[in-house]
């Protein structure tokens, strides 16, 4: 019996002692294996091509109505400008409030009537481009040529007015 006994403790302690080698499964220590998050990627998605713009006629019409627009605007601001420019150098000896620098300002005044007509126009066609993304519609290649062109002439026509007001005695 006492055979038997030491035995069964000898199995036993030989049973508990093997449990030790056993790979444990919960671990007090994180893994240093990457983590499912750690395997995605973080590229960009590719964006699809974009669709072409389909021609749309009540677009087209409104934008041959803001380019007769912003070619009336142009046609007139430069003889504007050059009168104003001229009334502001015969002003040149006027203090500010006299008859020359006074129609020196109505006609820098003139000016910022086309700009402001310049300056709506452009803000039209902001609105037509910000409209066509909202409803996600691709970039309209007209819209945006000539969004680009009364940019360019709206930043013209305030250089100038900048520059005549600049010449102005009392500024």
């Amino acid at each position: 019996m006492k055979n038997r006994l030491v035995l069964s403790a000898s199995m036993l302690s030989a049973a508990l002692l093997s449990t030790g080698c056993v790979e444990q499964r919960v671990s007090r220590y994180p893994s240093l294996q990457p983590r499912p998050i750690e395997r995605r990627s973080n590229a960009e998605p590719v964006a699809a091509a974009s669709a072409a713009a389909i021609p749309d006629p009540s677009l087209d019409a409104t934008l041959v109505t803001y380019a007769k627009t912003l070619a009336t605007t142009d046609t007139g601001f430069t003889p504007a400008a050059d009168a104003a420019e001229r009334a502001v150098r015969a002003a040149r000896g006027d203090t500010p409030g006299g008859e020359r620098w006074i129609a020196a300002q109505t006609a820098l005044a003139k000016l910022d009537s086309f700009r402001a007509a310049t300056s709506s126009a452009v803000t039209d066609l902001d609105e037509l481009a910000i409209g066509r993304a909202r409803d996600a519609k691709p970039p309209y290649p007209a819209l945006e040529a000539l969004h680009a062109r009364g940019e360019a002439q709206l930043t013209a026509e305030v250089n100038r007015i900048a520059a005549i007001q600049a010449m102005l005695p009392g500024k």
